[in-house]
């Protein structure tokens, strides 16, 4: 009975301690249940935020990589696009979103987490004046990290944006 016992005790700390969101072995950027939204909600949110957007195919269907679709978007990126637009001041016009032919991942564009943004002087000087310096990414992009933990990687003729949250919305 007392072996039962203590392999009953040692499985719910373990337990405890590897749950999603409740162990000490919890990061800030472990994957989370996110709440998507349409192409058309996406597009509401960023037009009153003054955000425009464009594409090479002047679409906005997510099946097809020359388009710039929002379908699926999760919403704290979208909002995490707003809070960069009023914090920095600067124009912003997203160059990709959630459509396919960017790289797969758990956070990828498909999945909602990410927004290309077109490259700006602006832009470019509140990133790097901003943010902290985070290395290099595996594909070389140099990569700024925002104190709310999103990561700006700039791939030379644009910005890829990976938003673990909202940045402070």
């Amino acid at each position: 009975m007392k072996t039962r016992s203590l392999v009953t005790a040692l499985l719910l700390v373990l337990g405890a301690l590897f749950a999603p969101g409740f162990g000490v072995l919890t990061v800030a950027t472990e994957a989370r249940a996110a709440t998507r939204i349409s192409h058309a909600t996406a597009t509401s949110m960023f037009r009153q935020a003054g955000i425009t957007w464009s594409s090479s195919g002047n679409c906005s269907d997510r099946n097809n990589p020359t388009c710039t679709s929002f379908e699926q978007l999760n919403l704290a990126t979208a909002q995490g696009a707003q809070t960069l637009r009023r914090a920095s001041g600067c124009a912003l016009n997203i160059t990709g979103g959630t459509e396919t032919g960017h790289a797969s991942g758990t956070y990828s564009h498909w999945n909602g987490y990410k927004l290309d943004f077109a490259r700006t002087t602006c832009l470019t000087n509140y990133v790097k004046n901003t943010f902290a310096y985070a290395g290099v990414r595996g594909d070389g992009a140099p990569m700024w990290k925002s104190g709310a933990g999103n990561v700006y990687a700039d791939e030379g003729n644009h910005w890829d944006v990976l938003y673990y949250n909202c940045g402070g919305c």
